[in-house]
């Protein structure tokens, strides 16, 4: 399957453009992008959903939930190709709640909804260096597979992964902190 890549400019606070490279085209009138490190810091959901005029449609925290989430956007009804004043008039509130209604099968919520103190631009990418110190912390704390599990799902940059490359992380720390 070949993904298809575009520079994609969106709309941050209604007014300012901002571009971003290699968004994922990934159906008539919707792309995937990973928010840039310099916007919206305190919003751990790094993947958007946007409307090809610039207009943010739904976010998630993980790259395949946001693909999920275009996957019902595209089954929709909805003519997303249109330009953003026609979307705005097509979608009334009630069609907007059972968009998101929808869209939150798939884990995405409108764009803002999720927050977290401090910069957590970093969710969904991580190093070795934050394997090991995760490593100490599930050792000092006796943490099992499954502790480390469950303290990963909450916590920046775990959460933000993908499933495979969630479990690649999981199995490196387990091992890195003799947990069984």
């Amino acid at each position: 399957m070949t993904i298809e890549t575009t520079d994609y400019t969106m709309i941050v606070h209604g007014q300012q453009k901002y571009t971003v490279p290699d968004a994922v085209a990934a159906a008539p009138g919707l792309v995937v992008f990973r928010m840039p490190n310099n916007q919206s810091l305190n919003n751990p959901a790094r993947w958007r959903i946007g409307h090809h005029e610039g207009l943010a449609i739904a976010e998630a925290m993980c790259r395949e939930n946001a693909l999920k989430g275009v996957a019902i956007l595209s089954e929709s009804g909805i003519d997303w190709t249109q330009g953003t004043a026609d979307i705005k008039e097509a979608i009334s509130d009630k069609t907007a709640r059972d968009l998101y209604a929808k869209l939150s099968y798939a884990w995405c919520e409108q764009p803002g909804t999720n927050y977290m103190p401090g910069d957590v631009t970093r969710n969904g990418i991580y190093t070795d260096a934050d394997i090991e110190e995760a490593a100490r912390e599930a050792k000092a704390h006796g943490f099992n597979a499954a502790d480390i599990l469950v303290a990963m799902s909450h916590t920046v940059p775990w959460m933000g992964l993908d499933e495979n490359d969630f479990n690649e992380a999981h199995d490196r720390i387990v091992r890195a902190a003799g947990a069984n």
